[in-house]
């Protein structure tokens, strides 16, 4: 596949706890996704620490005064044609890692593209309370979930540290359960892409 045909996907790690469990989902999908040859961003907010915010991206009238790390961020957001979310669940809520990162972006850097989400968590539910937050949050930026969400319950049973399923029969369910949702964010952002590039998104 081309450079030019791929789609460049962003993966953001929505976690930095200690012994966190978002590192063995985020691995697997990244995986999944390099299989499928997209290009692959991965934003991990233990690697770049996002302060508390304070003055998101957006609000700099002038960019060059932000942070370059800001920058460096803001302009990779941008360059993606599609975003997948890694969500842990937190007393039923998006982590704050992953909210206090996606606020410090505006709109104009998400909008127009696919998202999609894999929540996960350990207990039976898999993090799915915060992946309907979630949807409401991406709805807000303009990059709408679709409506496949990866759930992983129990992931600590599931995965090993390195995003391998333990057995054949778990290999089988997340290797199905991750193609649905990679199908549709794929269509998603391939059509998206094609159409932003014959008729521009309105501007505000």
């Amino acid at each position: 596949m081309s450079d030019k045909s791929r789609l460049k996907v962003g993966l953001f790690i929505g976690t930095v706890r200690e012994e966190r469990l978002s590192l063995r989902v985020s691995r697997f999908i990244e995986t999944q996704l390099r299989k499928r040859h997209f290009e692959v961003y991965v934003l991990d907010p233990e690697e770049i620490q996002f302060p508390v915010l304070r003055k998101p991206m957006h609000h700099y009238s002038d960019p060059s005064q932000a942070p370059q790390w800001l920058v460096e961020c803001n302009e990779e957001i941008k360059s993606c044609d599609c975003y997948v979310f890694v969500t842990g669940e937190y007393n039923h809520c998006i982590p704050s890692a992953l909210t206090n990162l996606v606020d410090h972006f505006g709109a104009a850097v998400w909008n127009y593209k696919p998202s999609g989400i894999v929540c996960y968590s350990s207990g039976i539910y898999g993090g799915m309370r915060a992946a309907m937050q979630m949807r409401s949050l991406t709805g807000h930026h303009g990059c709408l979930s679709v409506s496949e969400i990866m759930g992983c319950p129990q992931v600590q049973n599931a995965l090993d540290p390195d995003g391998k399923p333990v057995n054949g029969k778990i290999r089988k369910i997340y290797e199905s359960n991750a193609r649905r949702l990679i199908d549709e964010v794929e269509w998603y952002g391939r059509a998206l892409k094609n159409h932003r590039s014959r008729c521009p998104p309105p501007q505000p």
